[in-house]
């Protein structure tokens, strides 16, 4: 089995590399050994994914902790973790999330500037800045090269202000974080711009982004790595979502012919990780 020592060279090495890497994201331990199972080189966990497999729209510190576990346990790829806003405001309380994912076998991990109040969406700038200094100092701290990744949440929340975006992205990079990503960007040139402001790997989630560009397009511009948050999970509930209608609409059944053959499946969940 490879270590974690040995995933998170990985990891760093797919990072410094020429070029871009698509680094989905499954839910469970399942869709990670079948995302595994398709060649792709790195994992990252998705909080949204976490949760509709929960039947709720949010999820706790202790829930995602022991679901990058089960991730990290489903796979020899190295896995980056959604860690949401690290549970908490206080920066060095926060921070200790990274720990913790790094003890449930993860290489690295993401910490956001929204609050997850609703009243008042992001973090203020010093508060924002200090938060990724204290989670960046316990990466160090540990016994392998942890891939710290700090999130401006504008976009997403509302505030579609890219001068803002790019120095907070200017002052994590400034700090310390290996990896810069502001969800919610849409079109290549505002993403090209981002790109351009800082000098860390950029990463891009194509969940909200214009589903023409491409991951050439990306490259193009710069991106080093491009995620899709939790658009495979919302994409199988789609699926879920129109068997049942079927079979209650119409008392039809033809979506069994879409179907994954239980060999495949098997075959996957089978071969080694």
């Amino acid at each position: 089995m490879i270590s974690q020592a040995e995933k998170a060279t990985r990891f760093q090495e797919l990072h410094s590399r020429p070029g871009t890497f698509i680094i989905p994201n499954p839910w469970d331990a399942g869709t990670a050994r079948l995302l595994t199972s398709l060649g792709f080189e790195a994992l990252a966990t998705t909080s949204l994914g976490l949760a509709i497999t929960l039947g709720r729209s949010t999820v706790t510190p202790a829930e995602i902790v022991a679901n990058c576990k089960a991730i990290a346990d489903a796979t020899s790829l190295p896995v980056n973790a959604d860690l949401e806003n690290c549970g908490a405001d206080d920066p060095k309380t926060a921070a200790q999330m990274i720990r913790l994912s790094a003890e449930a076998g993860m290489v690295g991990g993401s910490i956001e500037d929204a609050t997850g109040n609703a009243e008042q969406a992001i973090y203020d700038f010093n508060l924002a800045v200090e938060r990724v200094q204290a989670a960046v100092e316990v990466a160090r701290s540990l016994p392998f090269p942890f891939m710290l990744t700090a999130r401006a949440e504008n976009f997403v929340n509302g505030r579609h202000d890219l001068d803002d975006t790019i120095r907070r992205l200017k002052a994590f990079e400034a700090v310390g974080a290996d990896v810069l990503y502001a969800p919610g960007l849409r079109d290549l040139a505002t993403i090209k711009a981002v790109v351009a402001a800082v000098s860390k790997p950029v990463n891009v989630v194509m969940s909200h982004a214009d589903t023409s560009i491409t991951a050439d397009d990306l490259a193009a511009v710069g991106v080093k790595r491009i995620s899709v948050g939790g658009s495979i999970a919302r994409y199988a509930m789609s699926a879920f979502l129109q068997a049942g209608r079927e079979m209650k609409e119409q008392g039809r059944f033809t979506f069994i012919k879409d179907a994954v053959p239980s060999g495949a499946l098997k075959a996957a969940f089978s071969a080694s990780t």
